[in-house]
This record gives structure tokens, sequence and C-alpha cells, in this order.
């Protein structure tokens, strides 16, 4: 089975944290995000994906090579102008061949892909959406369906008296060739508002596989957090175990350093006298917390230093930084290798380097 992988996308919503990290290395549970997917695919039987790449290409290529130390075989294919979900797909249409999945690359979930593809199949589909149950689907794809599976109709961000289904477009399609052969060449084109509602029209068959599974992205430093809380707190066991039971091993951690709640520290995390981590948190490999360092919640990525008495509350921190002694932070998002200086109070949700807003 093949599947490709929409990862063009620049994270602009993640940024300071992505001006220099794409977003599928951005590290989840210390762990590159894209990691997780690959893991996921390859346990579902996919044995070839396809990475459809533009935003700092070469750091992926870098660190993930033809693919085969995580157990499948990797092809790139970089776009030098926005294709669009559908068009980028339909650019790498003479590497498919039989039914393929595609899945939208800022997603983490424990969708069953073999009983997708299996409904897929059984059903005859020309393409089948997996379909995600949320609570409000006014700001989603909604996606109606009848007794069969069978897709009615597309109703995309419905308002609230639209609403006649909970069920929506969760991000991961099977398609058969034919159906992609539908997407124009050489332009920008969506699956969402494109491809599907083209298939539909003209009478295709178009299938919804209905669902609840464990589905997150992480669009947004919110959704990132949220992200680490439901991981650590055991909420997706079949892709991540939950926080350890001993979070130290392989750290140092003072006799009078306090470590409670759901924590994982990466390897050679160093936590001095009085410090306190308080989950639900993640250390990076190398990170160092100094005498009466807090951090109560939040991301740090990997060789972040946090000096004496600081105190940082639900902060998304990137590597290498170093955060002066009694730094004060709350909700903050700090990229790659920023300095704090001592003393320094930063206003809630800071962003630090300051960013353009999107």
């Amino acid at each position: 089975m093949k599947a490709v992988i929409l990862a063009g996308g620049e994270g602009t919503r993640l940024r300071p944290l992505t001006l220099t990290v794409p977003k599928a290395l951005v590290p989840v549970v210390n762990q590159p995000f894209l990691e997780h997917v690959l893991t996921y695919l390859r346990r579902h039987g996919v044995d070839q994906a396809v990475l459809t790449v533009s935003y700092l290409a070469d750091r992926l290529k870098e660190h993930f090579g033809a693919g085969g130390n995580h157990g499948l075989s990797l092809v790139y294919s970089v776009e030098e102008q926005p294709r669009g979900t559908a068009g980028a797909v339909r650019a790498v249409a003479g590497l498919l061949d039989g039914a393929f999945l595609v899945l939208n690359g800022d997603l983490f979930t424990d969708i069953d892909l073999t009983g997708l593809v299996a409904f897929h199949r059984q059903k005859g589909a020309a393409a089948t959406i997996a379909l995600i149950r949320v609570d409000d689907p006014t700001t989603f794809g909604m996606v109606e369906t009848d007794g069969q599976g069978r897709v009615l109709r597309f109703v995309e961000k419905p308002r609230r008296e639209q609403v006649t289904t909970h069920y929506v477009n969760g991000g991961i399609y099977v398609l058969e060739p034919e159906a992609l052969a539908l997407v124009p060449e050489s332009m920008h084109y969506m699956f969402e508002s494109g491809l599907f509602p083209r298939l539909l029209a003209e009478g295709w068959p178009v299938y919804g596989y209905a669902t609840e599974p464990f589905w997150h992205d992480i669009g947004t430093p919110e959704r990132y957090l949220q992200l680490h809380a439901e991981l650590l707190g055991g909420r997706c066991p079949s892709i991540w175990p939950g926080a350890p039971s001993d979070p130290t091993r392989g750290c140092y951690a003072d006799p009078t350093a306090v470590v409670e709640g759901q924590v994982l520290l990466g390897l050679g995390a160093v936590l001095g006298p009085e410090s306190r981590v308080l989950g639900p948190a993640v250390l990076g490999a190398g990170c160092r917390l100094e005498r009466g360092a807090v951090v109560d919640g939040g991301v740090l990525w990997s060789g972040v230093s946090v000096g004496a008495g600081a105190h940082l509350e639900r902060c998304l921190v990137g590597s290498g930084c170093r955060l002066g002694p009694g730094v004060v932070a709350e909700a903050a998002v700090i990229g790659n290798n920023v300095a704090v200086p001592e003393g320094g109070r930063l206003a809630r949700g800071a962003k630090l380097p300051v960013v353009a807003q999107t």
C-alpha cells in the first residue's frame, strides 16, 4: 500500500517555533511529529510514502532520507508553487498504482487505516473519506451520508441551524487512480472544494468511513499543548503509551527537585536543587533547570537552559534557548536559540522573536 502525506505547509500558526523548523519535524513527546506518522503507516501495511514538501524541504530530506530507518520507502515531491491538496497529489500520480491513502501532514490520529481501506474496497468506492465525530461541526467540513455510508452532500463550515450530522472530514482519504485523474494538471486544486464535490455531482461512488478515534492536529500552540497533555495522560496508547512511571530515568534530578504529575524528561535532562517540574510537561534531551526554577506545564525542546528562580507556566520553548535567572513567562512561545536576560518578565502569550501576524 502507498500513501501520500501532504507536508508542504509552513506552519505559520506555530511561529516562531516553525521559523527554522518544518512542521513535520516539530517534536511531539520528544520525537519528530512525522516519525510518529510513519510508524503508524507502517503498522497498517504502508510500504512506500510520498511526501509533498515545500517549506524547508531540505531539512526533511536530511532527517528522513530514503526512509529505510523508518521501515518504509520515502519519495519526495517538492512544490515550487502551492498546488492545493488535490493538485499536490495529482503531481505524483505517476508514482501511484491502485488504491492509495492520502493524509494531511499535521494529523496525529489512531484511525484504523486497515479498516478504512477494507471498507473502501468493499464498497467499490472511487473515494472514501475518513469521517470524525466532533461536538461542534460548524468549524469543519460537515459530511452527510446515507445508511450505507455513501456521501450525500458536503457542507463547509455549516451554520448551527444547518447541522444535520456531527461527522466531518477527517483529512484522511483512500482514492482510486481514476478519481485522481479528474484533477486538472499543473493548477491549484483542492479535494474539499474541487474533486470531492465534482465526484459527487457526476455520480461517482464516494463514501464516508465513520469513526470516533483519537484525532488531533498540531496547527496552533494551544492544540500542540493539548495534544501533549492528552498523550501524557494515556489517551492514545496504541501510538504512545503515556507518561513514564519514572520520568527521571536517564536524567539527573537533585534529591530536592520535585517532579509531579504527568511528565516526560528527555535523555540527559538535569533538574537542579529545589527545581520543580509540574505536569503535564515535556522537557527535551539535555534541558537544564537551575536552582529553584519551575516549569509548570508546557513543552521545552532540546537543550533549553532555565536559570535559577525562573518560572515558566504553559510555555513552548524552542531548542537551545537560554532563559536567565528570574525570568517569568506564561503561555509564551519562544523560537529556537532565543536568549532572555536575567529578570526578564514576558507578557502573557508573548512570542519571541516577534513575527508578523498572518
